[in-house]
């Protein structure tokens, strides 16, 4: 996930801070996220590792940082955890602090198209959903374009359960984007206090 990165990066939704370990050296790294229980752990975490990383807590949606702050952002496991109506504010957020030509990189689940998996998968997702408010058929790309940004790679990492995709901010020449007949109203985001699935990343 942070193969190549450099500059400013921000790990939007740090959770316990189970990527601090991938942490590329060259880079200042922000580590942000809603809970202040996890970030916590992260903390903790952090100075195990002998790791120099600054700890926010900030909203997702509504994070706070000016304008064009990070050359690359990186979400591993958040969107699964937002709402339909948090998909949008959320991605034009990371849109709004991403550099012009950085990158933004998103890991999430997806729901398989095999049969089998697909119905483990949702049998799953009524406890993960429960403990964690997670979800597996989670919509993201369907709101990409309208928030001002351009597709660059997506691809399944894990099976066909993982997926990543590769977003940059959006430039003239690009495709227009799609416009969505309905916005739901926002909440703000939460995160579950408790470690583990269905966040292996975190």
């Amino acid at each position: 996930m942070f193969e190549g990165l450099s500059g400013r990066v921000l790990d939007a939704g740090v959770g316990t801070g189970r990527n601090i370990p991938y942490y590329p050296r060259n880079a200042h790294v922000i580590g942000m996220d809603a809970s202040s229980g996890m970030l916590a752990q992260a903390k903790r975490r952090a100075d195990r590792k002998g790791s120099r990383v600054e700890l926010l807590c900030a909203d997702i949606q509504s994070t706070g940082f000016p304008d064009a702050s990070f050359d690359a952002i990186v979400s591993t496991f958040v969107f699964c955890v937002l709402d339909d109506s948090q998909q949008l504010p959320a991605l034009r957020e990371l849109r709004r602090i991403c550099k012009p030509g950085g990158i933004i990189r998103l890991l999430d689940y997806t729901l398989s198209t095999r049969p089998l998996t697909k119905l483990l998968m949702r049998t799953l997702e009524q406890a993960s959903h429960r403990l964690f408010a997670a979800r597996y058929d989670v919509q993201t790309e369907d709101y990409v374009e309208s928030a001002g940004l351009t597709t660059v790679d997506r691809r399944l990492v894990f099976s066909d359960m993982v997926r990543l995709l590769e977003l940059r901010p959006s430039e003239p020449g690009d495709a227009p984007p799609r416009r969505r007949s309905t916005a739901p109203e926002p909440q703000p985001a939460t995160r579950p206090e408790p470690d583990g699935y269905p966040a292996p990343a975190r």
